[in-house]
């Protein structure tokens, strides 16, 4: 019985091919987009040089089948490739985190992939997602944007707002409410009925965020995805997915802080001993370390079950309601140990910790995540509506 028990692959430990890929998209990531990540971050320039080369690396649209010339990542690969990244260069990690999320949607729809793919796993094609309204954040079946059947396709009116990327994008997959219920379409957002703004975020700043106003935006009847009025299904399980990967960026981000912060601190002396020296220094970093380790284990844990085809909710909002913040306390202990410099933008920290606070909004609050394990946990109220029970989603920020 125990040789049963002990003859199967070891599940707690990634595989050699993974920690391989994981030093080649390390080498690549810490040469060439970290000595330049503050400079870019510190603007609202796309660079669309840097999408290009992640795209020359085979990191955008990374779980593209090689069917349609993508290098046909698992959900393992994929989240190293967002962490690896994120390591180096945050807003490029959400390149590559967008681009898995939305080649893998365009690749579902059959009329869709064979047109769209090649132009997104070459850099020249960027998607987003327009699922937010003003007033429709985590209950997405509250949506009020409408698609109207017209001849040959659909009339679409309606604002879409808090789309990430929305500032570069040529394309948006939009959500709206058809007379069969939620329904989504790919629109192009050069369409002169389009009405684009673009917010002044503190973070994230090179991918952009904001909003769009459909005008009787005409959508061919090609540009359907899925069912009509099925669109929610197309994106509500790949919350579950997305957490996670959002997860492994906070954590490598806030490493990257850790690792900037032991450097300075055996360099700079204090009362003629390096800051490292004092346990007031090292041990907040042993304790963020060790959360940290904790929580990636936790969204490793979460893409496993996914690609087990098992139930990972519970794991996957874990993930995002906890990664940010523990994320975030460590990089702001990071400025705290730097002192002064730590408080400039002079060093990456401040824009390190602006960019992971997006992410205790993107793809859901952190009590939106608690909500959801709670339900795991105690069963629905009897008197919980469950319509908006079912659509909640994101909370903004997609």
């Amino acid at each position: 019985m125990m040789s049963t028990l002990t003859a199967q692959p070891l599940p707690c430990i990634l595989s050699d091919e993974l920690e391989a890929f994981r030093e080649s998209v390390r080498s690549f990531a810490q040469a060439k987009l970290a000595p330049g990540y503050l400079e870019r971050a510190l603007s609202d320039t796309f660079p669309a040089d840097v999408y290009r080369l992640l795209a020359e690396q085979g990191l955008i649209g990374i779980e593209v089948s090689a069917e349609h010339g993508g290098q046909g990542a698992d959900h393992l690969a994929a989240g190293i490739a967002c962490e690896e990244i994120a390591r180096a260069d945050f807003n490029a990690a959400y390149m590559v985190f967008s681009s898995t999320a939305e080649g893998g949607l365009i690749e579902r729809e059959p009329h869709l992939g064979p047109e769209l793919l090649p132009a997104l796993l070459a850099g020249e094609l960027k998607l987003c997602l327009g699922l937010t309204e003003p007033e429709s954040g985590s209950d997405a079946g509250g949506m009020k944007a409408v698609a109207e059947r017209v001849e040959g396709g659909w009339r679409l009116s309606g604002e879409k707002t808090s789309i990430t990327g929305l500032p570069s994008a040529h394309m948006a997959i939009v959500f709206a409410r058809s007379s069969a219920g939620p329904t989504a379409f790919l629109v192009d957002l050069d369409d002169a009925t389009i009405t684009r703004q673009r917010f002044r975020d503190p973070g994230l700043r090179p991918v952009g965020r904001g909003s769009i106003t459909l005008d009787q935006t005409f959508v061919p009847e090609s540009r359907l995805m899925g069912q009509e009025g099925r669109g929610l299904s197309l994106v509500l399980r790949e919350f579950d997915y997305t957490r996670s990967l959002l997860g492994l960026m906070a954590i490598a981000t806030a490493e990257a802080a850790i690792d900037m912060t032991v450097k300075y601190t055996r360099e700079r002396h204090s009362f003629g001993q390096p800051l490292s020296s004092y346990q007031g220094v090292t041990f907040p970093i042993a304790e963020h370390l060790t959360q940290l380790e904790a929580a990636r284990w936790l969204c490793y844990r979460a893409l496993s079950l996914r690609m087990a085809g098992r139930p990972h909710t519970r794991e996957a909002a874990m993930v995002k309601w906890w990664a940010p913040q523990l994320a975030l306390r460590a990089i702001e202990d990071c400025v705290v140990l730097h002192g002064h410099v730590g408080w400039s933008d002079e060093m990456p920290l401040q824009a390190m910790r602006r960019d992971v606070s997006s992410l205790l909004i993107g793809d859901g609050t952190p009590q939106i995540q608690k909500l959801i394990i709670a339900r795991e946990a105690f069963g629905r109220e009897p008197r919980a509506p469950s319509a908006a029970a079912n659509t909640i989603t994101n909370g903004s920020t997609r």
